[in-house]
């Protein structure tokens, strides 16, 4: 059984890449999403990438350099709850 998109909300409002969100939502990801990001060594990098794909964004790890870490955090748990 697939699962559904997570939505996931934040306190405060939350600029990555120049966007302002106060909701993410996030897909599933799928086998070609985790090939594709296969090439990147770091882990926290081929995580945020992974983030970025799944929820449209549009980002570069870099581009989260500067978002709250719980913000982070909470995207990097969102994703951990799919693998």
């Amino acid at each position: 059984m697939a699962k559904e998109p997570l939505k996931i909300d934040f306190e405060d409002e939350v600029e990555i890449a120049g966007e302002t969100y106060t909701q993410i939502t996030m897909r599933p990801p799928k086998g070609k999403d985790l090939r594709n990001i296969s090439h990147i060594p770091h882990p926290i990098d081929r995580d945020l990438t992974l983030v970025s794909n799944l929820c449209g964004l549009n980002a570069t790890p870099e581009d989260f350099d500067e978002a709250d870490a719980k913000v982070v955090l909470d995207l990097q748990k969102a994703l951990k709850s799919f693998l």
